[in-house]
């Protein structure tokens, strides 16, 4: 592997590294996260994983400062207040606000510094709400998961209609994709900035992107087993083509 690839770094901020009190979910969360991890290897980063709610906010970006790229994953419910919501509403999960508040400052200072970011179902809401927008709590039973099953079987598939000019359609090289998806909670208000990219055959946004910033978040889960086997993949190239970029813009500003 040439020196190109081995310089390049990848973090993947994962939630928590133990939720002893649900074995399955983590061991389904492990599977879902690892995929992340191995395939962006593959595809030449070098790959560091970090749980949010292990360390402080101060050390989740001390310890991500040299990152060139970040992938956001999924996980429980993002902690209310951080959006202005009230708990209490159904389907509520576990919260872990030092993983909602270090991920949201993640957010926050790659959009100031232009490093390429990528979320991935909690990953989505997490950009959303670190950038002013809002969830909604709770959807109605419908296309997004599977319900009453056990948690290996949670996943469904649907279609997603991306936008033409989007970058992920772009990046995927099409605008009709079927996904994996597993989630109860989507987008309200977009925060500053973010456009919708992509919406489910109910009309839901399942991606978004921002206007300028190369940061782009997906509802549903290219890394499940049972995704297209090209999708991830892809979805990683994309952050190799921005990551390129921003150090080709950073050598032109130089020169």
């Amino acid at each position: 592997m040439n020196e190109e690839f081995t310089n390049r770094m990848l973090v993947v901020v994962e939630v928590t590294t133990a939720r002893p009190d649900r074995p399955a979910y983590h061991a389904k969360v492990q599977v879902l996260n690892s995929r992340v991890v191995a395939d962006a290897e593959t595809a030449g980063w070098a790959v560091i994983r970090i749980a949010a709610a292990d360390v402080t906010p101060a050390e989740l970006l001390r310890r991500t400062a040299d990152a060139d790229a970040l992938v956001i994953v999924g996980g429980e419910d993002i902690t209310p207040r951080f959006y202005g919501g009230s708990a209490g509403y159904e389907g509520e999960t576990a919260h872990f606000a030092t993983a909602d508040e270090g991920q949201i400052a993640l957010v926050q200072r790659a959009l100031a510094l232009g490093t390429p970011l990528l979320g991935i179902c909690r990953g989505l809401q997490i950009i959303n709400v670190a950038l002013g927008g809002t969830l909604v709590q709770h959807i109605d039973d419908g296309i997004h998961k599977n319900i009453d099953v056990p948690i290996d079987q949670i996943l469904v598939a649907h279609g997603v209609s991306l936008a033409a000019d989007s970058t992920l359609a772009s990046s995927l090289g099409r605008v009709d994709i079927s996904v994996q998806s597993a989630h109860h909670q989507i987008v309200d208000r977009l925060g500053a900035n973010l456009v919708a990219a992509a919406h489910a055959p109910d009309g839901l946004i399942e991606a978004l992107e921002h206007e300028s910033a190369p940061i782009t978040g997906v509802q549903w889960h290219p890394e499940a087993p049972d995704s297209p086997a090209d999708q991830l993949g892809l979805l990683l190239a994309g952050l190799t083509a921005q990551h390129a970029a921003r150090a080709l813009a950073g050598s032109l500003a130089a020169a």
